[in-house]
Formats: C-alpha cells, sequence, structure tokens
C-alpha cells in the first residue's frame, strides 16, 4: 500500500474545507452542529493517549479544533502523514485520525527526469537514505531539487509528488514542464525555419529560460527584426507550455548611390545594393559598383555571399570576389600628414573564402583563404610618383624598389578562433567578445609574398544605467615576415584612432584602445563620448609614441543602418569622421 506524502495535514485540511472535496472534511458543512459521539486514532502503533487532542466526545464539530489537532499530532515527529476520516452514525460524528508513522528509508527512485540525471538528484537528496522519513527534511530535499533545476533554467519544473511503500522505498516524481510545441508569429517575408534554427528551446523537451533567453538575442542578433519577444501559453498536458515567439520584422535591404566630380578624377560613380536577409533565406547577399576616380583607375566591383547554415551543424560559408579600386594615401614613417609623400590608386582583385563552425554556444571557429594581386594604378598626388621613382636621384635608396615589395599577389590561409558573449550583436548591453586571428602566406601556396599575421582583439561592454553603456575594447597584432603594404597594419580614422586622417599610420605591429560611453538621446538617437589610443609602427617602439586622442558623436538608426558622426580631437587637431556601421 503506498501513502501519498505531498498532500501534508494542513492543506488537506484546509482544501477538503473549501472546495467540499471527498476525503478528511470533505462534508463539513453538512457537520456543522452536529455532536462528536467518539474520536480515534487508526493505524497507529506508537500514539495511545488522547488526551494531546482537544476534540472530545460530546463537543459539536469544529473544523478549527479539528485541523489544530491534526498540527498537534503531526508536531509530535513520529508521523510523516496525518489525516482525519469522518464517519456519520445516527447519533452523530465519529472522528478518526489516521496516522502514517515514520519508516527507515531504504532506496529513492525519481521518475520524469530527463534534464537533470538521477545521480544528480540523489546527491541533492543526500541524507533521506538510512534514517526515518520526516517531511522537514523530505520538504528540504525537495526545496533544493527544485532550486537546483531553476539555477539551471527550468523554471518550470517541480516536484509533482512523492510516494513510500511498506518496503521503504521513495519514488519521487518530477514534472520538469515540456514544451509541447514553439509557434512562430509576425513573419511576412522571413521563413519560419530561418527563425526556429535560431531558438534553442526544442519541443517535448523540458523549458528552459536561459535557452529562451538565449533564442531571442540569436534571434537579434540577425538583424531581422525590429523587436522579438516570447510568450509562454499553457499546454494540454499539466504544466507544459507552447512557446509563442513574436517577431516584428524590419527593412533588410539596402541600396545606396553616390557620386563626384573634380578636375583630376573626372566624374566619379558608386552604386550597391544588398541584403542580410535575401528572399527570406537568411542568405546575406551584396554588390557594390564604383567608377571614376581616373581614367586608369576605371571600374571597381565587389560582390558578398554568405550562408550561415550550409548544414545541420551550423556550418557557415562567405564567398568574396573583389576587384576594387582603392585611394591610397602614405603619410610617412612618423604618420605626419604635413609631410605627405604620395597618394595613389591601387587595384585589389581576388577572392576571400571562409567557413565557420560554432564549438558549442559562444565559440566560433573559422577558416579563411584568401587570393588576392595588388596592381599599382596611378600617381595622382604627393612628393612621389612610385611607378616613376626607378632611376632617379635621390629616390633610388627609398622608392626605386617600393613596387617589386608591396604590389604582388598574396595567398594565404586564416584562422580565427571568437568567444562571443554579447547580447546583441549591433548595440551590446553587456557581455564580451575575444578573437584571435593568425593569417599564414607564403610562395609555397602559390604567392609572392611570405608573411605571418598575429591579432588579439578584446572587447567588454558593461551596463551603467537603464540604457547606459561603457564600451571597452584593445586589439593588439605582430607581424614577422616581409608584409606588402595591402598586408600591413593600419591605425587612424573613424574605426581605430579618431581624429587622426584614415590608415595614417602604418607598420608591421599595432596597438590601439578605445573606452566608449554610450547613452540615450532620444528614439534612435544615441550619444557617445570616447577616448582612444593607438599607433602602428615597424621595429622597436616607445610607448611615448603612442597616439591619444578624445572626442564625441552621435548615432542614429535609419532605415538603411546606423550612421555614425564622430569628432575626435589628437595631436594634429580636430577631425570630423563620417561612417555607416557601429563602432563595436
Amino acid at each position: 500500500m503506498k501513502k501519498r506524502w505531498y498532500s501534508r495535514y494542513v492543506v488537506i485540511a484546509a482544501i477538503s474545507i473549501m472546495t467540499g472535496l471527498p476525503g478528511a472534511l470533505a462534508y463539513a458543512a453538512d457537520f456543522t452542529g452536529k455532536q462528536i459521539v467518539d474520536v480515534s486514532i487508526s493505524d497507529n502503533k506508537t500514539l495511545h493517549d488522547l488526551s494531546i487532542v482537544k476534540l472530545k466526545p460530546g463537543d459539536t464539530f469544529n473544523a478549527e479544533v479539528i485541523q489544530q489537532d491534526l498540527k498537534t499530532i503531526y508536531d509530535l515527529g513520529s508521523f510523516y502523514d496525518v489525516q482525519a476520516n469522518f464517519v456519520e452514525v445516527p447519533e452523530g460524528i465519529k472522528v478518526v485520525y489516521v496516522v502514517t508513522e515514520k519508516m527507515m528509508v531504504k532506496n529513492i527512485n525519481f521518475v520524469g527526469n530527463k534534464a537533470v540525471s538521477s545521480e544528480t538528484l540523489q546527491n541533492l537528496s543526500k541524507g533521506m537514505i538510512g534514517n526515518l522519513s520526516d517531511n522537514k527534511i523530505i520538504d528540504e530535499k525537495v526545496q533544493a531539487i527544485e532550486q537546483y533545476y531553476h539555477d539551471q533554467g527550468y523554471i518550470l519544473a517541480k516536484v509533482s509528488n512523492i510516494t513510500m511503500d511498506q518496503e521503504g522505498i521513495f519514488t519521487i516524481f518530477i514534472n520538469e514542464g515540456i514544451v509541447e510545441g514553439i509557434v512562430v508569429k509576425g513573419n511576412e517575408k522571413t521563413k519560419t525555419h530561418v527563425i526556429t534554427r535560431e531558438i534553442k528551446l526544442k519541443e517535448q523537451e523540458p523549458f528552459n529560460a536561459k535557452d529562451a533567453k538565449r533564442s531571442l538575442q540569436r534571434l537579434n542578433n540577425l538583424g531581422f527584426f525590429e523587436d522579438v519577444n516570447m510568450k509562454l501559453n499553457p499546454g494540454r498536458e499539466p504544466n507544459a507550455v507552447v512557446a509563442q515567439v513574436d517577431v516584428k520584422e524590419q527593412k533588410t535591404g539596402t541600396f545606396t548611390i553616390g557620386g563626384g566630380y573634380s578636375e583630376s578624377d573626372g566624374v566619379t560613380a558608386a552604386i550597391g545594393v544588398g541584403d542580410s536577409n535575401f528572399n527570406g533565406s537568411g542568405n546575406k547577399v551584396n554588390v557594390n559598383f564604383q567608377h571614376g576616380y581616373s581614367s586608369i583607375a576605371g571600374t571597381g566591383w565587389n560582390l558578398n555571399f554568405t550562408n550561415p547554415y550550409i548544414d545541420k551543424k551550423e556550418t557557415s560559408l562567405s564567398v568574396d570576389l573583389f576587384n576594387s579600386v582603392n585611394e591610397v594615401s602614405d603619410y610617412g614613417l612618423n604618420g605626419d600628414n604635413t609631410k605627405l609623400r604620395s597618394t595613389y590608386y591601387r587595384r585589389s582583385r581576388g577572392f576571400n573564402i571562409t567557413l565557420g563552425r560554432p564549438e558549442g554556444e559562444y565559440v566560433k571557429n573559422y577558416i579563411t583563404l584568401t587570393k588576392r594581386k595588388d596592381i599599382y594604378l596611378e600617381h595622382e598626388s604627393g612628393t612621389v610618383d612610385y611607378s616613376a621613382a626607378y632611376g632617379e636621384d635621390g629616390y633610388d635608396s627609398n622608392y626605386a624598389d617600393y613596387i617589386q615589395k608591396n604590389f604582388g599577389e598574396v595567398h594565404s590561409v586564416t584562422l580565427a578562433r571568437v568567444y562571443d558573449t554579447r547580447d546583441n550583436v549591433f548595440s551590446p548591453t553587456e557581455g564580451h567578445r575575444i578573437s584571435l586571428t593568425s593569417e599564414f602566406a607564403g610562395k609555397a601556396l602559390g604567392g609572392e609574398f611570405d608573411f605571418n599575421k598575429y591579432i588579439l582583439d578584446a572587447r567588454k561592454y558593461f551596463k551603467v544605467g537603464g540604457q547606459q553603456v561603457l564600451a571597452l575594447q584593445v586589439t593588439a597584432g605582430t607581424s614577422s615576415g616581409d608584409l606588402p603594404d595591402a598586408s600591413k597594419f593600419s591605425v587612424g580614422g573613424i574605426d581605430t584612432l579618431r581624429g587622426y586622417e584614415d590608415n595614417e599610420f602604418k607598420g608591421d605591429k599595432m596597438f590601439t584602445a578605445t573606452a566608449e560611453y554610450r547613452y540615450p538621446i532620444a528614439n534612435k538617437l544615441q550619444g557617445v563620448v570616447f577616448a582612444d589610443a593607438g599607433n602602428a609602427w615597424s621595429g622597436s617602439y616607445n610607448l611615448n609614441d603612442l597616439k591619444y586622442s578624445i572626442g564625441a558623436g552621435i548615432r542614429v538608426n535609419t532605415p538603411i543602418g546606423p550612421i555614425r558622426v564622430d569628432y575626435g580631437y589628437g595631436k594634429e587637431g580636430g577631425k570630423c569622421h563620417f561612417s555607416f556601421g557601429t563602432q563595436f
């Protein structure tokens, strides 16, 4: 015969009185005013003295007195269950206090646990086996079990029942709170499977609040939605839920166009079109064209395609094809733009192919194959025309071999490992991101240059108010071998060292550090105050040569993406920077 433990005596009495369920005090309303003709205790080998109970034969039925008697008997400490049964006879009511004496607990079995192993639950129940059953101890162990579940994120899990047989075997029944289904609403463009593959909750598995939170973060990190929410609807089974994910889509397509005119370049034009959620598939496509600069520079273009899920293991594939033209300025060894050496055009053409695969939830590894050819096109301005430097008096020792050392084909393999716990990759408020990147280029791969590059980048975010964030970033890089100009580290400009010219400092080593305080101004408008430090150099370096700047800026969230406007002030004066995208 099994006894139910979880219905403790006080709860039994109170519930029976209020609900009128069959059992201990089920017919209390009918007994009002009736006389008690007999009071006894059954199933009892320990308690024989009825003087401890207040209810006596000849008394009028009183539910409160009976409830006090139940508590008095339980507080003796010899019983783990106490109930009151009533027998109606012509003379009145017979009251029988039914007690279940404590037994030695020989073993504990668990039923219904999938998320937490029975071994773990056994450890949480230590102290019960080998001792008499005791409701206080059982209460403590139940609370410990439920608290452990909740700490792991299983906030719906609970102990639903406990039974004990005559052999002293305890059985603890656990209801972990199953997810019966996942429903997605609000997606008109984005395909449902693109959303559900980011949700860590699984149907017919226990609901986990940590997985639910992470699922919302992953959906926000897609950049497809203006808002994402999740609510839990009751399921068909007790304690089961249906997770409903509501999304509000935002524009993911972009179209940019620009142009200009100068006497040296004539008319220049640029056009770009892309979609980070192409056809609702979650794939990213971008195409950019540029034309002008000069008759020699001609047209440049770039094509990018990214598929974040090429298999069930979340392997990503990104392909970049490019034939671009860039205006390059050489600011000299000291980065002093008052001694500008040269500005010229460089064409870079080739491809990057990147495969990425996650390792757990927060780590992802990447491998990139690169083939790039850099071509010197045309001198625009400055003191040196590298293409005409050969054989000129005064330039041979410094510039005669510049083109040979800096232009040609680079074939490389890049390995990267990224640990990223940011809550939102577009506008993080907490978490951190640490990446280690190593690039290996060599003639053995078919290129013309031998070099290795190593970069460590660390970012940390702190909430310092309701919507205020302190963001920190430190980046360090070093290299070995002979780096061509296009592969050298460069520091300066809106992404590294504000208040200085873009890529003003170059070298085979670099260091940058940024602290940025971000605060809301209005809807979709954010202000920032920042301090930057950094430099790039070759050979030995003196810390006194580190460049510094301070400044402020604004961020505007627009349909085509975030717009940044920063003003930085450094050693060379102040400079305003404008760009699309976020700082870091």
